[in-house]
């Protein structure tokens, strides 16, 4: 070699540091504004002749400004408002899943009630939304025995299962609860009611709350945290405070 550096060069198909670049159409040229008409881009830079936006310094108006007028979203009156601790329950009609349970679609058993995974998997709802609550329209196509834990459900709907020798257990799911129990996944620790009125339906009988100290009784599959739970949920009934004097 006579002194003069040869450059590598890569066979075909092999990535180097010397050798790689951007993807064809990937990037452009930047704009270059007030160089001279023929650009396209000169003079005025492409803003116009005067008006708002053609003023430096003056940004960009926020979103609804309508140039002073009466923007539309203050000419329109406004009614009621939004609920943040509201919930979307998903519905399910005993008729509904009675034709499940002939067709062979769902079953239930005491130690494997139904829950949102298996109403979902089977087709029987479309999405669990915040939960599902048990209707009781078409009670009387009724004739089997299910056992049943949704997050909700109506006091017609509990009459007609337990009159046909099943079960219904509602049961508190969050977010992140709801979203394992869809999954099928069981190892993470689920989450308790913490607001008032979560806690006074989850431990009441007569909703058939999974907390109550009846249903903790005959429900066949019982989780100890569940029973402590129940106790320390249930703690502020008996509790006696001090009178100031």
């Amino acid at each position: 070699m006579s002194g003069v550096a040869v450059r590598f060069k890569a066979t075909s198909g092999r990535v180097n540091l010397f050798n790689l670049s951007p993807a064809p159409g990937s990037t452009s040229t930047q704009k270059r504004l007030g160089r001279g008409r023929s650009s396209g881009l000169g003079k005025t830079s492409g803003r116009g002749h005067k008006g708002q936006k053609a003023r430096a310094g003056n940004g960009k108006p926020k979103a609804g400004f309508e140039g002073g007028q009466t923007p539309i979203v203050k000419l329109f009156p406004k009614r009621g408002f939004v609920n943040q601790n509201a919930k979307t329950y998903a519905p399910v009609n005993l008729d509904r899943l009675q034709h499940w349970i002939d067709q062979g679609r769902i079953s239930s058993s005491p130690e494997k009630p139904i829950t949102a995974r298996e109403l979902l998997m089977s087709g029987c709802i479309h999405q669990v939304h915040d939960g599902i609550k048990l209707l009781g329209d078409g009670a009387e196509h009724l004739k089997t025995a299910i056992h049943i834990t949704p997050s909700r459900a109506s006091q017609s709907a509990i009459r007609a299962v337990e009159k046909k020798g099943g079960t219904v257990f509602c049961k508190y799911y969050n977010d992140l609860a709801l979203r394992d129990c869809v999954k099928g996944r069981t190892d993470r620790t689920e989450a308790a009611p913490t607001r008032k009125t979560d806690i006074l339906w989850y431990t009441s009988w007569r909703n058939r709350g999974y907390l109550s100290p009846t249903a903790l009784s005959k429900m066949p599959v019982v989780e100890e945290r569940w029973k402590t739970l129940a106790k320390q949920l249930l703690s502020f009934k008996t509790q006696e405070y001090e009178k100031t004097k």
